[in-house]
């Protein structure tokens, strides 16, 4: 029985796309198709074209792409790609290969695979003939845990327990790191098994079946449960062949179950394929929503009222006004501010012992807090980097030395003279760019250069030691004295570093943990020497001046000496601003930008700033953009 579902999703999911250099082409080689279907061979006059014997990589894996005229979408099957060379259609190079043979399966999956390719799909680049090449994104582990939540009533978040996925560009949901391993198909194909029969365990409670168990009913239930899996109306080919599969098991629930199962592993579940205005229902649902489109949104697809800007516009003033829109952006925000290396932060128990789990989730909740606040609350987003405010519980009031709210997460106003504002003077940013026992100013320069002012700080030289010089106690250095030592005193260091070092100097009065202080605590603690013997018998403590003197190289009048300040530069800095729409832009489209993308980019810039720079309409203005209406 399993077979039958394996014939629908052929090889799909073995890679995304599959490696045609690797799979397909040594088989066409192997076939010596190229020494037909070349300008001087053979069969010249054909409208199939090989490259050269010793073309590029890149060009091979063009023409893989260029093959999709010779696909039938409808029945990959019958595909000209697969049937001439086996001769089932009639082939004057005879039989190339052999029908039922590996190198047919492998030639098949190609076949799948352009065959599920979306038409007019958008290229990611083209190469030097003009040609697309075709960018797929699949679902993230957190959209597909609320898709099969909202479309089973799973609960069990099945996608936490996948191979971890990766952070390219800042964001794990960009195209180009959604390839599919052989490990993450296996635990698809394992999910659906298991989905599928929680789906009808004990009958059907969670109401999938829209007419009673009859002969009649298997059409319309791939019908409807297909519309919803696949986020739009299926073909009749397509309905034929899950009613088929659905047929071949005599117990209805258990045919229901089967055609689940397979849905639930077809690259039509899986990747956005949706096809036009559906495909925009589609990236609307999961930038807004991180879950699959509502009957609203669909229908809004199909009655052709997403294929305007206003239309488009009208539906995502609806979904914004929908909860299920905070928590989505509550995902991008702790991708862009990294939470999850946060959630992995460890620190030294002898110098922060109040650092725990609850403390880090409590870092999380505050910044989570403050940027709902400036979001839905349509302020001015500038706030997020210098709002003299912020909201906290008791554990972290006690962090700052600031009396407890009168109720958890209430909304305290920081004193006049306190150097915290906005998320620079959170626990959140201070800790997650800071070292298990001291802060790390080259850190914490990375991560504002990277993620606020989207500019990429290039890594070290190949085999350079960069290792700070000890601290003991015949000579207590501070932090700072230990990197100008390095960093900044090396030609070969000081040309990087100078970039970075700086930001973080100046932030230098907030410690690991995102404690104030005055000075540096250090620690020196008993250490062994070459006969084994301890040179001393207790720790050391020094307490070191700090200096806090930053500056952003490359900003005139960027001098600062505190969060407060660095945040006010940032809100008003054009880079910044342009940044944050830079960041959205990413995550909205699963891609970095482009040159040619510099104009929506503007448009959106102007129109965040003349509203106020209210983060609903950055979001308004990057959704109803040209460029997000055919990202696919």
């Amino acid at each position: 029985m399993r077979a039958l579902i394996l014939s629908l999703i052929a090889g799909v999911l073995l890679a995304a796309p599959p490696d045609f250099v690797t799979t397909a082409w040594p088989v066409l080689e192997q076939a010596q198709c190229r020494l037909c279907h070349n300008d001087n061979g053979v069969a010249s006059t054909t409208q199939l074209r090989f490259p050269a014997e010793n073309a590029p990589e890149s060009a091979v894996r063009d023409f893989g792409l260029s093959l999709r005229r010779f696909i039938d979408r409808a029945e990959p099957g019958q595909s000209r790609l697969l049937a001439k060379p086996t001769n089932r259609v009639a082939h004057a190079g005879g039989q190339r290969i052999a029908p039922g043979s590996a190198a047919e399966a492998a030639l098949r999956a190609w076949v799948e695979y352009l065959a599920a390719l979306p038409a007019g799909l958008r290229a990611e680049g083209t190469n030097a003939a003009g040609q697309s090449r075709p960018v797929l994104r699949r679902l993230t582990h957190s959209q597909y845990n609320q898709t099969v939540r909202d479309l089973l009533g799973e609960v069990t978040r099945p996608a936490d327990s996948f191979p971890k996925e990766d952070f390219i560009h800042g964001f794990t949901n960009q195209a180009e790191g959604q390839s599919i391993s052989p490990l993450q198909a296996e635990a698809y194909a394992s999910a659906a098994a298991r989905l599928a029969r929680n789906a009808f365990r004990g009958g059907d409670h969670q109401k999938l079946l829209p007419c009673n168990p009859s002969e009649a009913c298997r059409a319309e239930f791939v019908k409807r449960f297909g519309r919803r899996a696949f986020r739009r109306p299926l073909n009749g080919a397509e309905v034929a062949r899950y009613e088929k599969l659905f047929a071949s098991e005599s117990d209805f629930l258990a045919g229901a179950q089967l055609v689940v199962e397979a849905m639930l592993q077809s690259p039509h579940f899986l990747f956005h394929l949706e096809p036009g205005a559906y495909g925009v229902a589609s990236r609307l649902s999961y930038f807004l929503w991180d879950t699959m489109p509502d009957e609203a949104l669909l229908e809004a697809a199909g009655s052709g009222r997403l294929d305007t800007g206003a239309g488009i516009e009208r539906e995502v003033r609806r979904m914004l006004r929908d909860e299920r829109a905070a928590a989505a952006l509550d995902v991008f925000l702790g991708q862009w501010l990294r939470f999850d290396r946060l959630r992995a932060a460890i620190r030294d128990r002898r110098l922060f012992p109040e650092f725990t789990t609850e403390l880090v989730n409590s870092m999380m909740e505050e910044t989570t807090r403050l940027f709902r606040h400036v979001v839905w609350g349509d302020q001015d987003f500038r706030q997020f980097f210098n709002a003299d405010y912020s909201f906290l519980n008791a554990e972290l009031a006690r962090l700052y030395g600031l009396p407890a709210p009168a109720e958890p997460w209430g909304r305290v106003d920081f004193p006049a003279r306190s150097t915290r504002a906005g998320l620079l003077g959170q626990g959140t940013f201070l800790t997650l760019t800071s070292k298990p026992s001291d802060t790390s100013p080259t850190e914490r320069g990375i991560f504002i250069r990277e993620h606020f002012l989207c500019q990429i700080v290039p890594p070290p030289p190949p085999g350079l030691n960069a290792t700070l010089p000890p601290v003991t106690d015949e000579r207590p250095l501070s932090t700072r004295d230990r990197l100008e030592k390095v960093h900044l005193s090396s030609a070969t260091c000081s040309g990087c570093h100078s970039l970075v070092d700086p930001i973080g100097f100046g932030l230098e009065q907030f410690d690991a943990i995102g404690r104030f202080r005055e000075k540096e605590r250090v620690v020196i603690y008993p250490t062994f020497d070459e006969t084994k013997t301890r040179r001393k018998t207790q720790p050391t403590e020094y307490w070191l001046e700090v200096i806090p003197q930053g500056q952003i190289r490359g900003i005139t009048g960027s001098e600062f000496a505190s969060p407060r300040q660095l945040g006010e530069l940032l809100a008003n800095e054009a880079t910044c601003q342009k940044c944050i729409v830079k960041q959205l832009f990413r995550y909205a489209t699963g891609r970095p930008e482009k040159p040619d993308d510099a104009a929506v980019i503007d448009a959106a810039l102007d129109r965040f700033r003349s509203s106020g720079f209210r983060f609903r309409e950055l979001i308004m203005a990057l959704t109803t953009s040209e460029t997000f209406r055919a990202s696919e």
